[in-house]
């Protein structure tokens, strides 16, 4: 079988990493700081670090249900105390107690002062008489005292939270398991976004000769949102360079950074470029990747602008290429991007060499538990279809051809960390 024919000027455009690299340096985070209830703060960015004014649970607690008793060291079997009292979480026994006395506890309850174990209930057998009830140990115990410390989750001035954290659903917890009701975060970035085209028309509209059903709008507005950015501006305009010039003024006007769809390659309509460079900056164009080599970046009024694809795959992989990086960056965060693992190849792949290209593919393991990539169907850059249940994007090298079934390769990962 013939090798696949390569790209003609395969090498034309900016390396992703070179790209992604002169993105971030050329911004200049400063985000405001908002203060917010701890169940509005869910993926946002910490403007500031977060102490512990108190010690968390604040006092020693109970691992188990049992009982308490005084008894530093093990007791032996046979071993009995007199029953006191009790203690359960929210209603702790009020007294000390001494030598030979025993306290029922349940799990979570405050300790009694003078106790030193928890004896578990599995472990001791309660007897009665005219006394009273008294415990009798009737098994052999460890070292293990079975106390939770009064600082287990967190002492006086520990940093719960550091400033540039994105705060997860653990993170909530904790800060509420702690007593903090509002947080200092970090305001988002502000999204604009532009689509661009005579021949798009909206869903459930009538559809001329030659007009498609405009998608890049509603793909990429929802690949914000699930990111975490919601837009705050969408505007939908067609190729004329004056109606695309007001649209540029609106966006910068009440957004920190614009991004646009469509209109950023050569062709006689494609006038997002030239705008940009007459009104703001063109830093580069043009990416050495498969999809999205026509890609524009510079500043527009002195806000970044990222001029993406027209092709919906492409716009959507370079928004998670370099918009995502760009956004956690402007957000006072770490421009992590995606998170990269190492895969093999589920099947062999033939491909044409030419540039790098980020496949996209399902996430599968084999027999011996290691992470798999699995093709499938239609890798076009027009084909939406491509993305739905994509959860890997496969890094493939531009000079490969022909790779086998096991082939190792990076990965990134479509999958949102829950925690």
């Amino acid at each position: 079988m013939a090798e696949p024919r390569a790209e003609p000027f395969p090498a034309e455009g900016l390396p992703l990493e070179e790209a992604r690299a002169r993105v971030l340096a050329a911004l200049r985070p400063d985000p405001p700081l908002e203060t917010l209830p701890l169940a509005a703060c869910l993926g946002r960015v910490m403007a500031q670090s977060v102490l512990a004014s108190e010690a968390v649970p604040g006092f020693r607690a109970a691992i188990l249900d049992g009982y308490a008793v005084a008894d530093a060291m093990p007791p032996e079997p046979g071993r009995r105390w007199r029953v006191v009292g009790r203690s359960a979480a929210g209603a702790p026994y009020p007294q000390p107690m001494g030598e030979g006395e025993a306290v029922r506890i349940l799990t979570g309850a405050p300790l009694p002062e003078g106790a030193a174990r928890v004896l578990a209930q599995e472990q001791v057998e309660v007897q009665g008489d005219v006394q009273g009830e008294w415990l009798l140990l009737t098994e052999a115990v460890g070292p293990e005292p079975w106390i939770r410390a009064a600082d287990e989750e967190a002492a006086p001035g520990q940093v719960l939270v550091e400033a540039g954290q994105r705060l997860g659903p653990a993170d909530l917890g904790r800060l509420a398991g702690c007593g903090v009701a509002m947080l200092p975060v970090a305001a988002r970035p502000r999204i604009g976004l532009l689509i661009s085209g005579d021949e798009l028309v909206r869903a459930g509209a009538d559809r001329g000769p030659g007009e498609i059903w405009e998608s890049n709008g509603t793909l990429l507005e929802a690949l914000f949102a699930r990111l975490g950015y919601p837009l705050t501006l969408r505007l939908q305009v067609a190729d004329r360079p004056e109606r695309l010039a007001a649209a540029f003024d609106q966006l910068a006007a009440g957004c920190d950074l614009v991004v646009s769809t469509g209109g950023v390659s050569a062709g006689d309509s494609d006038w997002i470029r030239p705008l940009l460079a007459e009104r703001g900056t063109v830093a580069f164009w043009k990416l050495f990747l498969r999809p999205g080599r026509p890609f524009a970046f510079g500043t527009l009024a002195g806000l970044p602008f990222f001029g993406l694809p027209g092709n919906p795959v492409a716009a959507a992989i370079t928004a998670l290429q370099l918009v995502l990086p760009a956004l956690q960056a402007l957000e006072g965060g770490d421009a992590v991007g995606l998170r990269r693992l190492r895969v093999r190849l589920a099947a062999p792949l033939r491909r044409r060499p030419g540039r790098p290209e980020l496949a996209r593919a399902r996430l599968a393991f084999a027999a011996d538990g290691l992470p798999l990539a699995l093709l499938e169907g239609s890798q076009a850059s027009s084909r939406i279809g491509s993305l739905q249940g994509a959860e890997l994007l496969l890094e493939l090298p531009a000079e490969a051809a022909a790779l086998e079934a096991g082939t190792e390769l990076w990965a990134q990962l479509l999958l949102l960390p829950l925690f």
